[in-house]
């Protein structure tokens, strides 16, 4: 499949191995799971940085290399059943932050064509993002912009 914003078709991502069982090494409990997961959530970690947490550091010492097949529920489900979870997607977030960076930079360095580029396909996908998520993680009415991305950042 291509790229979204270029002529290239760029490398494949590795695979995950099929598996319907936490390793046997990996003998954690699931109650001991999701504590942990609200734990960092409630320490101001994003979905992806909480599992990369539990695959390094685990739970009690012991690594989780899956949480999904340790719990039987993705991180993000876990968190939204504990009313942890964050106000905006994580992917969503990322791309108003990167957004808000080069608006900024732009401000300051008009005749930046490469960044303005940028900015232009990063606001694209924002755009694409913001019709996927509209009625659920957000309003029905919202619309983007870099103050409402700006808003809802702080």
């Amino acid at each position: 499949m291509a790229r979204m914003h270029t002529r290239r078709r760029g490398s494949s991502g590795s695979d995950h191995p099929v598996a319907d069982e936490p390793p046997e090494w990996s003998d954690v409990d699931a109650e001991d799971v999701e504590e942990r997961v609200v734990e960092l959530a409630e320490q101001g970690h994003d979905p992806s940085q909480i599992g990369l947490k539990l695959r390094d550091e685990g739970v009690k010492g012991t690594p989780v290399p899956d949480v999904k097949l340790a719990t039987d529920k993705k991180v993000t489900e876990i968190l939204e059943e504990n009313d942890a979870a964050p106000e905006l997607p994580e992917d969503l977030r990322n791309l108003f932050e990167r957004a808000i960076r080069l608006r900024e930079h732009m401000e300051e360095n008009a005749q930046d064509a490469q960044n303005k580029r940028a900015l232009q396909n990063t606001e694209s996908k924002i755009r694409r993002l913001v019709n996927y998520y509209r009625g659920d993680a957000l309003d029905e009415d919202f619309t983007y912009s870099y103050d409402a991305a700006k808003r809802l950042l702080d």
